[in-house]
């Protein structure tokens, strides 16, 4: 007999099925039993007479039963199958589950940490994270969807990259192969997107995992993250900013039809403008910030091109000995009008930065880049750039001399975009396995050490 899901018990009153699922209730009434059935597409009630076995909750069972009508004051409104339930023949206990580190019946929100993430595989059956996670795959397919339909083209970069100083600190990988060189996981797929751009693609966009080796906050991941990365040549800033903001808008009117924005088309902002009136370059628009239905979403954009330098700097694309840092990252371009400024007063200079914000959090950045290699040079030299740095783009600048268009593009997350639509108070709860606030993914407790052997073949040694 063919499986049938719980749900599809609707169509098959008076024929006897086989489902299969996890106990998710048990209740006893002495020769009988009645509990709940669940499966991927949800619950139906059971009913099973004399039973040989003690049902316990989280066990595996297949039941072979008849599906009969619920008389109708007994029906529960509250379960999509609440019309039917199964009159059970066989009950096969397939896997027996141990007693639950924690209840799964409650949003889990006050629960250890630390001990929902250890047995995150649990913790991922709760309701709550279940729906998280399924939504969050809706809205990637979205995405996909729409972009496609826009001629985007979909293209994988390497995750195996080369270190340079771009943002954040890097994580390094060791070669076995070159001894004593390393590859970097990559921040963003920044420098391969642009190069698609001299490639010809004219229109990219890539689902892309980053990696940087930041600490931890309510809104941002240890380690790694998601975000939708998008690169479009021939377009000004306000070609990128209409793309994603009617995107954006068919996504929530479609995933998340419960939501509404508050105002369309989107306020603009510019940066001097939001700090002077909000005191943030993430202002919360929203009429009334209780309401967790209403989405303000706005733009920010006229950065500053570059800010003074502070001592974290070095690692956000700054040289050591620079009294320049830039605003946003060191390939974006300034504002046309400001080209003059950069030998006289850089710090009076715009960018052609955009930061996408929603309720109070920044929820994607981009900018239009410099495709133009003088200017590039000149960024480099007043941020303190090396020669040594300078030379690590160099394979950028070589590429940028074949005929590069101008370029831009946004990066919008898609974690921090979830909590914020989820209403969660952190990122960790729409990510399938987060990272605790000490970097270590607690579900296979990496990281961990490695063997002697592996340290000898990758010609590494540690040291006290």
């Amino acid at each position: 007999m063919e499986r049938t899901l719980t749900l599809d018990t609707l169509k098959a009153v008076g024929k006897t099925v086989l489902l299969k699922g996890w106990v998710n209730s048990v209740r006893s009434h002495g020769k009988i039993v009645f509990f709940d059935l669940r499966d991927r597409s949800g619950l139906v009630q059971v009913v099973f007479q004399n039973p040989k076995d003690n049902l316990k909750p989280e066990s595996v069972v297949y039941v072979t039963g008849k599906v009969v009508k619920r008389p109708e004051k007994l029906a529960n409104p509250k379960l999509k199958t609440g019309k039917v339930e199964i009159q059970a023949s066989k009950v096969e206990v397939v896997t027996i589950s141990r007693e639950l580190p924690f209840p799964l019946d409650t949003d889990g929100h006050d629960i250890d940490e630390a001990v929902r993430l250890k047995y995150r595989y649990l913790d991922l059956r709760r309701p709550r994270l279940n729906r998280i996670i399924r939504t969050r795959a809706k809205l990637v397919k979205f995405i996909r969807d729409y972009l496609t339909q826009e001629e985007f083209v979909e293209i994988e970069t390497p995750m195996l990259t080369k270190t340079t100083p771009e943002g954040a600190r890097d994580f390094l990988v060791p070669s076995r192969l070159q001894p004593g060189k390393f590859y970097a996981l990559p921040q963003s797929p920044q420098q391969y997107k642009q190069l698609l751009m001299v490639a010809g693609f004219e229109r990219y966009f890539q689902i892309a995992r980053c990696f940087r080796d930041e600490d931890p906050r309510h809104d941002r991941a240890y380690g790694e993250f998601t975000q939708l990365d998008l690169e479009m040549s021939f377009v000004t800033q306000n070609d990128i900013l209409e793309l994603i903001e009617a995107m954006y808008t068919a996504m929530v009117k479609e995933v998340f039809p419960d939501k509404t924005i508050s105002q369309s088309p989107w306020p603009r902002l510019s940066h001097e403008q939001a700090v002077k009136k909000y005191g943030s370059d993430k202002p919360d628009l929203r009429k009334d910030n209780q309401d967790p239905h209403e989405l303000a979403f706005a733009w920010i954009v006229d950065f500053p091109l570059f800010n003074q330098q502070t001592q974290e700097d070095f690692f956000h694309g700054a040289g050591k000995n620079a009294k320049l840092a830039p605003s946003h990252h060191m390939f974006t371009s300034p504002h046309p009008d400001d080209i003059p400024l950069l030998d006289k007063n850089p710090l009076k200079v715009r960018g052609l930065q955009h930061d996408l914000v929603l309720n109070g959090y920044e929820v994607g950045g981009g900018s239009i880049r410099i495709h133009d290699p003088k200017i590039q040079r000149k960024v480099f030299e007043l941020i303190g750039f090396t020669k040594e740095q300078e030379k690590q783009f160099e394979h950028m600048l070589t590429a940028f001399t074949y005929g590069v268009p101008p370029h831009g593009g946004i990066a919008p997350g898609i974690d921090r975009l979830l909590m914020v639509l989820f209403n969660e108070p952190n990122l960790r709860e729409v990510i399938a396995y987060p990272a605790v606030a000490s970097g270590q993914t607690a579900v296979v407790d990496a990281p961990s050490q490695a063997t002697p052997e592996q340290l000898k073949e990758l010609h590494l040694k540690l040291v006290k």
